[in-house]
């Protein structure tokens, strides 16, 4: 077998670097910081994704921080793991939040996205000699860090939040991103247990700024390849607004309905969902929750409704399915969902899996 030629090679580092950053540059803005669009707790994503308008503990500090302050703990913690596309990504969540007074709540999330062993091969040729002792591996990483704020408004039943975000990308010594943002929401909830709510993520335009760091001979194989060198750029992430409805029914002492419907509006022009324009995309989704005397939930939900070429380039419509349970013993809340987020028809499901737990002051 033939050895790989050096432009492949030196091709497919930039293709692996290329699908974790994303957009590099003011000009293409699009699907910028995307892995803070993956969701947290298994809940969520057993409901796909559909929850912004129901959600009321620690994960509204990612979902609709105004959901922070129908918290009744005095202090709750949650963690979520999951192997993302067959093993290839780790995910992760961390958060707390805590009531600082009757009508407010502040909390401090913590995403990462990751995926490791991904081949260097830069450094493979030298002086025209092809020596696989020189392959390394890097880490391409990106962390979201999340300091929310809740408060409850003089109109009974509506709240404000927001958040201010920090992000951190890396992918190996080649690539580093800092970058801030800003999330405001609002929830408001009727006396017949009808839940609004609006989420406007980036709402000031995350700004990230990339630095890049190659040695003269790792540059010198961009160019003898034909490869753009990667300079020092500053990426936008665009406005995202969540629309988000829902209502809970009692159907008897011990079983209650939850349906919840969103709709994701991006403004980063058009994105191949099930509706959109030259300039916004709309992508609608639901989930639905029953749970038996608030101990066990069963859930399920759809969403990513789009159009894929099947393998006769043939244009056909696929959705998203996600399905979840959920088991509330005292003070701690065990979450599992099974989800397909690759969404093209591999059917590669991915298992999640959350942990809350919550403390509060003894009884006096």
């Amino acid at each position: 077998m033939n050895p790989p030629s050096i432009k492949n090679i030196s091709l497919l580092l930039v293709a692996l670097l290329s699908v974790n950053m994303g957009s590099l540059a003011q000009s293409t803005p699009k699907y910028s910081n995307e892995f803070l669009s993956i969701g947290v707790g298994a809940r969520a994503f057993g409901m796909s994704n559909s929850v912004v308008a129901s959600t009321e503990d620690v994960t509204s500090g990612y979902w609709n921080p105004a959901g922070l302050v129908k918290q009744e703990d005095k202090l709750q913690i949650s963690f979520m793991h999951s192997n993302l596309y067959n093993g290839i990504a780790n995910y992760d969540y961390l958060g707390i939040s805590t009531k600082v007074k009757n009508n407010g709540a502040l909390a401090f999330s913590m995403v990462r996205f990751g995926v490791d062993g991904i081949p260097n091969t830069l450094d493979l040729i030298n002086n025209g000699q092809i020596n696989y002792d020189r392959v390394t591996e890097f880490s391409a990483v990106d962390y979201g860090f999340f300091v929310s704020y809740a408060q409850q408004a003089l109109v009974e039943g509506l709240s404000f939040g927001g958040s201010a975000k920090i992000v951190h990308r890396k992918a190996g010594e080649f690539a580093t991103a800092w970058g801030f943002g800003v999330d405001a929401s609002a929830k408001y909830e009727t006396e017949n247990k009808w839940m609004f709510a609006f989420m406007a993520r980036d709402i000031t335009t995350t700004f990230n700024a990339w630095k890049y760091s190659f040695t003269d001979a790792e540059v010198q194989v961009f160019r003898q390849t034909g490869n753009e060198v990667p300079k020092n750029s500053l990426e936008l992430t665009l406005p995202k607004f969540i629309l988000g409805a829902a209502k809970k029914v009692d159907i008897s002492e011990d079983f209650t309905l939850l349906a919840e419907v969103n709709l994701d509006v991006n403004t980063d022009g058009k994105r191949n969902t099930l509706l959109k324009t030259n300039f916004i995309s709309g992508d609608p989704h639901l989930g639905i929750e029953a749970g038996y005397k608030d101990i066990i939930y069963l859930r399920g939900g759809i969403g990513n409704i789009q159009q894929i070429k099947d393998l006769n380039y043939e244009q056909q419509w696929t959705l998203q399915p996600n399905i979840g349970l959920g088991l509330k013993l005292k003070q701690i809340t065990l979450d599992y969902a099974l989800s397909d987020l690759a969404n093209d028809n591999t059917l590669q499901y991915s298992h999640v899996f959350s942990i809350r737990a919550v403390v509060n002051p003894p009884a006096r």
